[in-house]
């Protein structure tokens, strides 16, 4: 049985979250609706979207959204069998990373953008534990657009599943010890649902 969290208060400032074995700070209004659909507007305008092929199970499957990597130059991500070098930040993106950061205190060299076309489109189980993203990554993950299940479960299984609504306009905070001992998945979902971006902002460690 999962619980679910649910934040009313100072829609704009991060809250924490009572999760073990985690850093998580959540901001169910960080932009406005009117912010966000702006801000929706100018990405699915602007964005060159691709959908990749990853490594799953030891097989190369397509990935059920589109995606588009960012960055500082030199910012290059590798998963699940791909490489990504980064497109440039664009006016939209920029503005966004200023936001974030100022917010959140901590400074992101990248992003990763996910478009959820429809309920179909989703992530499975894992976390952003690469060694390139350092010991305790702090991810900063905006949503906008539909509303999208997004669920952890402990590595171990030491606690219970945790749900959280990201609603239009929203800010995840994960940090600490947070992808050391969680995973996090945004299931399919049945019924009609609109599209959907997620961003999530990080830092790529420097290489030696």
């Amino acid at each position: 049985m999962s619980a679910n969290l649910d934040l009313f208060d100072s829609p704009r400032e991060l809250q924490a979250l009572a999760v073990p074995d985690a850093d998580l700070r959540f901001a169910h209004g960080f932009y406005t609706r009117d912010e966000a659909a702006t801000l929706m507007a100018a990405l699915l305008e602007e964005t060159p979207w691709r959908q990749e092929r990853i490594r799953i199970a030891g097989e190369m499957r397509w990935q059920p959204r589109l995606t588009s990597w960012h960055g500082d130059l030199g910012a290059d991500y590798a998963y699940s069998g791909i490489r990504l070098d980064p497109h440039p930040w664009t006016p939209t993106l920029s503005r966004m990373r200023r936001d974030i950061e100022a917010a959140t205190g901590h400074a992101y060299n990248s992003v990763l953008l996910n478009l959820y076309r429809d309920g179909n489109d989703s992530v499975g189980w894992h976390a952003d534990d690469e060694a390139l993203l350092g010991p305790t990554p702090a991810i900063a993950s905006l949503s906008l657009g539909q509303t999208r299940l997004f669920r952890l479960r402990h590595k171990r299984r030491l606690h219970a599943p945790v749900d959280i609504q990201l609603t239009d306009g929203s800010l995840l905070l994960m940090a600490g010890s947070t992808q050391r001992h969680w995973e996090h998945t945004v299931p399919k979902e049945r019924g009609e649902r609109g599209p959907r971006i997620n961003l999530t902002f990080r830092l790529i460690a420097a290489r030696p």
